[in-house]
């Protein structure tokens, strides 16, 4: 009887780490539309809400890119990614400086997750850098980082 109980919870437990890979992706239309315009639409749980609000203030200089909007719409983004922020353990949050993390390849859920992974992989045409989760995770636009579903380009 003991093992019809512990059984189900043998189970649940066996199926965490892949469920660890998979975020859900809030949908939230003016986010869609401004993140996607240059990149995919990262889940806002792989920053915490400090990264996020330092990343929304700082759209000017948007990694080398200008990527301003007009206040209201930046509001709504910062309001929607804080919210929905953080929904999963991403390590240190802030660089040495004390600053808020604002790349997910710099969380130390990343670089666990892709400590195997070479500096010359990531450099490869078909990758071209570690920000480019779609290049492996085929599923990554919908949340999808399931170890199971990655297939890393020649």
């Amino acid at each position: 009887m003991k093992t019809l109980i512990a059984l189900p919870a043998l189970l649940v437990f066996l199926a965490l780490p892949a469920h660890a890979d998979n975020y859900s992706v809030p949908k939230n239309a003016a986010f869609e539309e401004e993140c996607t315009s240059c990149h995919m639409a990262f889940p806002p749980q792989m920053l915490h809400a400090d990264s996020w609000r330092a990343m929304m203030n700082g759209l000017s200089k948007h990694f080398g890119t200008d990527a301003s909007l007009d206040e209201k719409r930046r509001a709504a983004i910062t309001d929607f990614l804080v919210a929905n922020a953080n929904g999963r353990k991403t390590g240190t949050t802030r660089d040495a400086a004390g600053n808020p993390l604002l790349r997910i390849t710099e969380t130390a859920r990343f670089e666990k997750k892709h400590s195997e992974i070479s500096a010359a992989t990531f450099k490869r045409a078909s990758i071209k850098s570690p920000a480019n989760c779609t290049a492996c995770h085929r599923q990554a636009a919908a949340g999808d980082y399931n170890e199971r579903s990655i297939n890393i380009p020649k």
